[in-house]
């Protein structure tokens, strides 16, 4: 498993905006081959910052499957225009501690 990580800061005066049309790009992300799940979290420091959270069976399955879909031109013109700045995204796989 594969977690894509984002911190998002969004403009001012847009939060609930920003969340309304989130849970409407929602459904885009999760109708994608190889999507595990997803989140949102709302920062408590800072009010226009949010951690998006999300599994991916491999890397290749958002670098290729999602940005590469229609999916993504609807979730891009849905969200992208909130952050400033454009956020980082990254990837994440897990260290067995065991």
């Amino acid at each position: 498993m594969i977690l894509e990580a984002a911190m998002l800061q969004v403009k001012p005066g847009l939060t609930t905006e920003f969340e309304k049309s989130f849970k409407e790009a929602s459904s885009l992300i999760s109708s994608i081959e190889g999507y595990i799940g997803h989140e949102l979290q709302h920062c408590l420091e800072d009010d226009h910052k949010y951690l998006l959270l999300v599994k991916w069976r491999t890397l290749e399955d958002h670098t290729i499957g999602f940005r590469e879909s229609s999916q993504y031109q609807e979730w891009k013109a849905l969200l992208h225009h909130y952050y400033d700045p454009f956020p980082v995204v990254e990837h994440f796989t897990r260290i067995n501690l065991d």
